[in-house]
């Protein structure tokens, strides 16, 4: 049974999708960059710049879409990104983040296809 979504539960469900499509996206350069390891410095360094320039940009977003601690864990994805240190604590670090983004993602999802509650009381 299909259910019936407002308005703005279809527009919460659509940045929540958009969300999932960059966090899909990262996933595969931190794969990319797992297995990796043995290449040149600069061809690691240039795909943690695109990982943190994608997180920057999906922590602004998620700001201002205000969708539970997301723009917390995308912010702190791109400085772990766009910092040095050990590769393997990095890809680690971000490997954590992507699973942490899907998991609130999915809760996010869930709470949005929730239909919402009609008063059957009226007011007054």
């Amino acid at each position: 049974m299909a259910q019936k979504l407002s308005a703005a539960q279809q527009r919460r469900v659509e940045e929540i999708r958009e969300f999932e499509k960059v966090v899909d996206h990262v996933a595969k350069l931190v794969a990319e960059l797992d297995q990796s390891r043995a290449a040149k410095a600069l061809v690691l360094e240039r795909i943690c710049e695109v990982v943190a320039r994608e997180m920057s940009q999906m922590r602004q977003r998620a700001l201002t879409a205000n969708i539970g601690t997301i723009a917390d864990v995308a912010g702190y994805m791109s400085v772990m990104a766009g910092r040095g240190g050990g590769l393997d604590m990095k890809i680690r670090g971000l490997r954590d983040g992507v699973n942490s983004l899907r998991m609130q993602l999915d809760h996010a999802l869930k709470v949005a296809m929730t239909p919402e509650k009609e008063d059957s009381e009226p007011a007054g």
